[in-house]
């Protein structure tokens, strides 16, 4: 197997993790502590977002963590929070998808787009771990 297929790999079990990491966190909030779907989302998106990046630096990508890839790794959710976003707001509001239901549609749209940016993003001038 390349290292890029191994890669993509270990990122989908990275992406499982936080898949979960998201979702209990997002459920504590909106279905135990009642607050709304989308401040929950952006609460959980940003915790499980921090321990990607951690997961990511580590074990996809074998390299080591800085403070500037930190800074920049935010850019790499980009387009997955604005993707798992505007797909939880349709199929709750116009498909009337339910609030538990709809965040893990919209997980699975953007995985292959963040895929490629946070590679990029964590390999440039990378220095291995």
């Amino acid at each position: 197997m390349n290292n890029r297929k191994a890669e993509f790999i270990r990122f989908i079990v990275i992406g499982g993790i936080n898949t979960l990491n998201y979702y209990v966190v997002y459920m504590l909030f909106h279905h135990v502590w009642n607050i709304s779907y989308g401040v929950s989302h952006v609460v959980a998106f940003t915790l499980s977002m921090v321990a990607s990046f951690f997961l990511n630096s580590y074990f996809t990508f074998n390299v080591k963590p800085t403070l500037r890839k930190f800074l920049q790794f935010p850019l790499t959710q980009v387009v997955n929070f604005t993707v798992t976003t505007v797909c939880i707001y349709v199929l709750v509001e116009q498909l009337r998808v339910s609030t538990a239901i709809a965040p893990l549609f919209a997980i699975f749209i953007a995985v292959p787009a963040t895929f490629i940016v946070t590679s990029k993003i964590l390999k440039q001038g990378h220095s291995a771990i």
